[in-house]
């Protein structure tokens, strides 16, 4: 959930000023961490969805600060378009409550979030890209009203001096430009938490690095974008490229892309928030009136306001983020590389997989992160995006497999073992991981069902492409909602 930030048009002095800043918060985050500040005893996970708006007729419905008054609750925010809200669900321990506890919580919000938008003739969805968005629906008009979107937009076009090329080869073709951020508001995502001790943060990293490419391929949601079929997660390549700072020069001379997979594997959460600083320029030179140094000196927490904000323009797949709860400070990684849907089912047990799997990993005596390089990784993110559940990566003592044969054969048993050791038994973790197992044994997720059921419409009511993503998106939506898992759901 971004951070809230006024109107205002930055000066050099506030450039240096904050440079300066981010450097005095690095320094106090260094000597937290020599002095083992940091909560870890009680770790917890959380979980953020992004959601798109629509209408009746499922289009999009640029209506979200109307769906926010009338939900009226502060766990709900806007994201970066009008078509977009996002919901910060409670963190918890992972077993905390029985089997389906939270899973009643999540449909419930979602449920009653449902219930006040259709007062304002709105609906919601959770789905990777909208398949029914258009390009005139994501010009400068649709951002939302947050001075904090405007205010990045403008700095990312005041840092590229040029217009966004928007290019994805996949079934179809897109090729366009854009002159505002606002394309990047089609790709809503899932986002899970999971808070760690600062001495395992950079093993839990490196293994949701390694398996990000799995990830994404079981639970690729996204192959539509602008009327085009194009991959199974164009939400991937577009986001990439839907907030690119550098024209096509900075790129050949190497500067890193906001948007970023990384370039090694790490030793510590520090070195993730000292690249942000060697790396990127700031976007939002806010600066807060805490000095993080006397802040330490006194006994007290600092809040580290520059490093936080800076970090929040930085789009990792895996983000590190540092936060201070009830006076304690704590560390955790941001897995963002999840879309959203279909269902509240499928969402679990996506992160029963992640969960399990990352600290099962951790765990192995020799890590995967030893045997696998980090290009490797980065490639089975964009393969996996481009094939889905159809791709073919890389895995150590495998070589090249197809992700349900990668998944089935080896990570499954990891994610079990995994859930174990955190207290969840057998009964809790079978329906959850049996979910990801009946994905690879079927071969369906909802790319696949989104795919075939297009394909199924066009041919049978005759009707042009647009007309099919529409009454395919309605579809989506009432399976949505009886919460069964996407494998399941029927193409006739």
């Amino acid at each position: 959930m971004g951070r809230d930030v006024p109107a205002l048009v930055f000066t050099r002095e506030d450039r240096r000023r904050y440079r300066s800043k981010m450097q005095e918060c690095l320094d106090a985050f260094a000597q937290m961490l020599r002095e083992a500040r940091f909560e870890s005893e009680r770790p917890r996970v959380g979980l953020e969805i992004e959601l798109n708006l629509v209408d009746d007729e499922a289009e999009p419905a640029m209506r979200n600060t109307d769906v926010l008054e009338a939900i009226a609750d502060p766990a709900w925010s806007t994201e970066l378009g009008r078509f977009n809200l996002e919901i910060n669900v409670p963190p918890r321990r992972l077993t905390e409550g029985g089997p389906d506890d939270w899973e009643s919580e999540i449909r419930a919000a979602l449920n009653h979030a449902e219930q006040r938008a259709g007062s304002v003739g709105a609906h919601l969805i959770t789905i990777g890209t909208l398949p029914t968005l258009q390009q005139e629906d994501v010009g400068e008009a649709t951002l939302s009203e947050n001075p904090r979107y405007r205010l990045l937009n403008d700095q990312v076009f005041a840092a590229r001096g040029e217009d966004l090329l928007i290019e994805v080869d996949g079934v179809d073709r897109l090729r366009t430009y854009a002159d505002t951020i606002t394309p990047e508001a089609a790709c809503t995502s899932t986002q899970f938490h999971l808070q760690v001790s600062p001495e395992e943060f950079a093993g839990y990293w490196n293994a949701a690095q390694a398996i990000a490419g799995v990830q994404v391929g079981l639970a690729a949601n996204a192959p539509f974008l602008f009327g085009k079929e194009l991959w199974h997660e164009t939400r991937v390549p577009l986001f990439e490229q839907a907030t690119d700072t550098r024209p096509q020069e900075i790129k050949v001379q190497g500067v890193r892309p906001r948007v970023w997979f990384g370039e090694r594997w790490i030793n510590s959460v520090f070195d993730l928030f000292e690249e942000n600083l060697r790396y990127f320029p700031a976007l939002l030179p806010l600066c807060d009136e805490q000095d993080p140094a006397e802040t330490l000196d006194r006994g007290d927490i600092p809040e580290l306001a520059e490093l936080t904000l800076h970090n929040g323009t930085i789009y990792r797949w895996n983000r590190p983020v540092y936060a201070v709860t009830h006076e304690k400070p704590h560390v955790r990684v941001e897995n963002r590389v999840l879309p959203a849907g279909p269902t509240v089912a499928d969402t679990l047990a996506n992160g029963a997989f992640y969960y399990g799997l990352t600290r099962a990993l951790v765990e192995e005596e020799r890590p995967v992160w030893s045997r696998m390089s980090f290009s490797a990784a980065e490639d089975n993110l964009h393969a996996a995006a481009r094939h889905g559940i159809e791709a073919r990566l890389y895995w150590p003592g495998m070589g090249e497999v197809p992700v349900p044969e990668l998944v089935l054969r080896r990570l499954l048993p990891l994610a079990h073992r995994g859930l174990e050791h955190s207290g969840m038994d057998e009964a809790w973790r079978e329906p959850l991981l049996g979910i990801i197992e009946q994905r690879c044994v079927t071969g369906r997720n909802g790319a696949v069902w989104q795919k075939e059921m297009f394909h199924h419409l066009v041919t049978s009511l005759h009707s042009g492409r647009h007309e099919a993503l529409r009454r395919m998106t309605l579809l989506y939506i009432d399976y949505m909602h009886l919460n069964a898992p996407v494998h399941t759901w029927p193409v006739d």
